[in-house]
């Protein structure tokens, strides 16, 4: 499995999940279709379904036109509100890309309740690393939309602190290597924010580094990465529960409602 990020808009990501077994590709929220077309021709590879994280404009926008370039492939997604969909998922479901490529879809409602992420293993290729001991291509994708973002997390459109919670513990139980693909590239003011709410975290100075050195963030970061440095993902934590002025029995879902809105808030 290859994942090929294509920057769209300001600061939107498509994708395209390429099948090497099989030279197929399925594209995530194909905003922009003919600079999609334009990645899978330099690759070499035949475009056979779309991938919809949910159905705000900056991500389903282009499936319209997407379907018109690519007449009768699969576009899935997690309600019609997301234009030219053909394929309704919900959580749970699974579906193949290619020969080796099996999706299965994980509900998260919240930032929009049609919220689904895609998590994608490659049966061809065993689980592996860079050379740096970074995430290899048989570690497993999950595609998130706004769902996760880089150490942070989409505001809650449609939802509550409690959905946005258990979307994160579904995430969460994802193997430690799967490596995250999100929406947006928000990783610096992600950052920004997360050291006001928890400065001593070294893990942070690590993704430090990374926003230094890379551009494009995506690709680079994991699952287990996340629960290290996402500040939404460690409610429990003394820094977490300081700046959120936690009482001492007050719930997670309350916490995460009171994160974001600290987050929303945030000018830094």
């Amino acid at each position: 499995m290859r994942v090929i990020p294509i920057p769209v808009r300001k600061d939107n990501y498509s994708y395209l999940i390429v099948d090497d077994t099989a030279n197929e590709a399925a594209a995530v929220d194909p905003y922009t279709p003919s600079k999609v077309k334009e990645a899978a021709d330099q690759l070499g590879v035949r475009v056979v379904a779309g991938l919809t994280t949910h159905h705000h404009h900056d991500h389903s926008g282009g499936n319209q036109e997407f379907a018109q370039l690519y007449p009768g492939i699969p576009i899935y997604g997690g309600s019609h509100q997301s234009p030219a969909l053909t394929q309704l998922v919900k959580g749970d479901d699974q579906f193949t890309i290619g020969n080796a490529l099996n999706v299965r879809c994980i509900a998260t409602p919240c930032h929009t309740q049609d919220s689904i992420c895609y998590y994608v293993t490659d049966a061809a290729s065993p689980s592996s690393s860079t050379s740096d001991g970074g995430p290899g291509p048989g570690d497993g994708a999950v595609f998130t939309g706004d769902t996760l973002f880089i150490a942070g997390c989409g505001l809650f459109f449609e939802g509550t602190g409690a959905e946005m919670h258990a979307a994160f513990e579904r995430l969460a139980a994802l193997p430690d290597a799967t490596v995250a693909y999100v929406g947006h590239e928000y990783t610096a003011a992600n950052l920004r924010f997360a050291r006001t709410v928890d400065p001593q975290n070294a893990a942070l100075a690590r993704l430090g580094e990374l926003v230094a050195q890379h551009a494009v963030t995506v690709g680079h970061t994991t699952i287990g990465d996340e629960k290290e440095w996402n500040v939404f993902w460690r409610l429990a934590s003394e820094p977490v529960r300081a700046a959120t002025k936690a009482e001492p029995d007050e719930s997670p879902s309350v916490i995460m409602d009171k994160l974001r809105t600290l987050k929303s808030n945030f000018k830094g």
